[in-house]
């Protein structure tokens, strides 16, 4: 049987009535958006590997896109009606996902799960709005499908173009993940309540109407109560997951950053970004003594830092008297202010910002070394204390070009150190790393160092410890040991300068030892990993 939709008895003219439709769906598809590039987002944070977050994400959505079409030929008698229950199923789902995610994550440590269901449950309720608005628009003023499709999803391509903008733009930096989605499902709400209730109010009988008032009053009220906790529910769920001593919480145009632990606490500082431990105090001091001084055998004159915005392997740097300057180019502006003016934070790297050798370039690592204008001349080392390559984000700063880059400033007889991620549970991605370096023709030596017995998260849960970066972690969630590089144009031997500061956990033995521990498990043949074939994998 084949559905003739029934002119609609309206209450304005029929170009009006036409217009507001369109402008729905303009608003509509912007809302659809926003709720999908929130979802990549908050399980980029949270679960890390973005591209493959973004992958399950959007192909789950397009797949219920299409069951969502076909359960919409139910609703199409009462097209009025379906969309505007639709448009509120779908205000308060997309507006709550974003908390509901967080919560899950917070207190349960699970989120793929309920990543995927609300995929599908959003993607179901998208779906459907065409074939309704199709309904709608061909009720308005009859005329042939193909005008009528063509106009409906140019106002639907529109409105996704504006969400797809205003997501990173203005909701993301202004709002927040929290704010952002519940403001989004308001505005959905508003919008497809208000098509229904005032243009086509006559398809409705008084008991339907006031039904669709309560709906969607009672979706807002619970939207604008969701809004007004939101600075409590993130205070309870960033202690659920980072304890109860945090200090410092704050979203940068990067990252977020929390600080918890030192001061009077009594615990280790621990340096949070996005989710990931990056500075635990209580064994930082193992990984830059490892990640600098081997690589200060020889001229060390100029030394160049790329990230380490928390000061620590710039510390070790400023340790020896012959450096005459250190440039530290670093991402993130708000890390290199947090490691200047927290206490803790400060006391731990030694104020080593204050240091008048100290330069701060605040840019992309990769993009500075391709230009590099500023600085031209050659650097006797460099170090490369960066996130673990097997996130995503970081996977262009351990790419062959990326290292192709390097070496064009690395002075004759240059060494670079590499934190190479985890070499024991991940040694695939330990390895591909050393492959890439050699593929631009240096010569590597890889050692691992390891952290010091004991809980290394200051009392933090074993969900957070796990999701530590650039650690090698065993199944109670503490980290082993650390993977580095040692590279040059000339043959590598890994040893500690002469002219070395007193060292309290590195010693001539312990490097060697950590030289002999990395060899065991090499592993041969792999392929350099590239801009256009990255080759890690989180």
């Amino acid at each position: 049987m084949i559905y003739r939709p029934v002119p609609a008895r309206l209450p304005v003219p029929a170009g009006l009535g036409r217009f507001s439709v369109l402008t729905t769906v303009f608003v509509c598809a912007a809302c659809g958006l926003v709720y999908e590039l929130e979802l990549v987002a908050l399980a980029s944070y949270l679960i890390g590997d973005s591209v493959t977050q973004a992958s399950v994400v959007l192909s789950v959505m397009v797949f219920a896109m299409g069951i969502g079409s076909l359960l919409a030929k139910r609703l199409r008698p009462r097209a009025a009606l379906g969309f505007a229950a639709v448009e509120a199923g779908l205000a308060l789902t997309g507006g709550l996902s974003a908390m509901a995610l967080y919560a899950c994550f917070a207190w349960y440590g699970q989120t793929r799960v309920p990543l995927v269901g609300f995929s599908l449950v959003i993607g179901i309720l998208i779906g459907a709005e065409v074939p309704l608005l199709m309904t709608l628009i061909q009720r308005i003023r009859r005329q042939d499908a193909g005008g009528a499709v063509a106009e409906l999803f140019a106002a639907d391509y529109v409105g996704a173009l504006v969400g797809g903008l205003a997501f990173p733009f203005l909701l993301l930096p202004m709002l927040g993940q929290l704010t952002g989605a519940l403001l989004t499902g308001g505005v959905n709400a508003v919008a497809g309540g208000a098509l229904v209730l005032w243009l086509f109010r006559r398809d409705l009988s008084n008991r339907s109407r006031w039904a669709l008032v309560a709906l969607n009053g009672l979706v807002l009220l619970l939207l604008a109560a969701c809004s007004v906790l939101t600075g409590p529910f993130e205070r309870a769920a960033r202690h659920a997951v980072y304890g109860t001593d945090i200090r410092v919480a704050v979203q940068t145009p990067v990252q977020e950053l929390v600080l918890t632990g030192g001061g009077r606490s009594g615990r280790p500082l621990s340096l949070f970004m996005d989710g990931r431990l990056r500075v635990s105090g209580g064994d930082e001091l193992r990984y830059h003594e490892g990640l600098v001084h081997p690589a200060m055998d020889g001229p060390h004159r100029r030394v160049l830092i790329l990230g380490g915005g928390d000061g620590l392997a710039l510390r070790e740097v400023l340790r020896y008297p012959g450096v005459t300057s250190v440039t530290v180019v670093e991402l993130d502006k708000d890390v290199i202010r947090l490691a200047r003016t927290d206490q803790d934070l400060a006391g731990l790297n030694h104020s080593s910002f204050r240091d008048p050798r100290v330069r701060v370039v605040v840019a992309d690592a990769f993009g500075w070394l391709r230009g590099g204008h500023d600085d031209p001349d050659p650097y006797d080392v460099m170090v490369s204390d960066l996130p673990d390559p097997a996130l995503t984000p970081s996977t262009k700063l351990y790419s062959q070009e990326f290292y192709g880059l390097a070496v064009r400033r690395l002075a004759p007889g240059g060494r670079l150190a590499i934190h190479a991620g985890p070499i024991g549970t991940r040694p695939r991605v330990f390895w591909t790393v050393d492959a890439t370096v050699r593929s631009v023709g240096l010569d590597t030596v890889a050692y691992r160092v390891h952290g010091k017995d004991g809980d290394p998260s200051g009392g933090l849960d074993r969900t957070t410890a796990r999701r530590s970066a650039g650690r090698d972690e065993a199944g109670d969630g503490r980290p082993k040991a650390w993977g580095f590089l040692l590279a040059s144009r000339e043959p590598v031997r890994l040893r500690l300068p002469a002219d070395r500061p007193s060292l309290r956990t590195l010693t001539p033995v312990t490097l060697t030892a950590a030289g002999r521990a990395a060899g065991y498990g090499r592993e041969p043949g792999l392929l350099p990993s590239t801009l256009m074939h990255p080759r890690y994998a989180d």
